[in-house]
């Protein structure tokens, strides 16, 4: 699988970057890793990012911080948090922020192949996606309610 943008992997957590990471190579992608909100934010500015896995905290801020940066109408950087819990509240609070969807990490690799499907599929339609179908969603809404 190819990408019509650059992917960054934004993880202090060395664990969480290396599977992350190995599951994207396994497709032929070879992500951007960095481990602060300001490198982040440096990468989306300066490249042509399409898709960045983002860890809720990461040493210099949370990724409610990062989205805040983007208001809603302008260019904004689709931002998939990677969560080591199911917590329904945390999956509300990151999609109303403008977070394309979370995933429970550790990840199956399908999780993450479909993340990077949908956002080459509305990279190439130029809108955003419905993500209501999202697998990775449909599984922390089961977990979440099943607690």
């Amino acid at each position: 699988m190819t990408s019509p943008f650059e992917i960054v992997v934004a993880s202090a957590d060395l664990e969480n970057r290396r599977r992350l990471t190995e599951i994207l190579e396994r497709i032929g992608i070879d992500p951007l890793c960095v481990s602060t909100i300001k490198e982040c934010q440096e990468m989306f500015e300066q490249q042509r990012v399409g898709l960045i896995f983002c860890e809720p905290r990461l040493a210099d801020g949370t990724y409610e911080e990062f989205l805040q940066l983007y208001p809603r109408s302008g260019p904004r950087p689709r931002v998939v948090i990677t969560s080591r819990t199911a917590d329904w509240d945390e999956f509300m609070r990151a999609t109303r922020l403008g977070a394309f969807d979370v995933i429970c990490m550790p990840c199956y690799p399908t999780d993450e192949e479909w993340m990077v499907s949908e956002a080459s599929r509305e990279e190439r339609s130029g809108g955003r996606a419905n993500l209501h179908r999202s697998p990775a969603r449909s599984d922390a809404a089961r977990a979440a309610t099943a607690s």
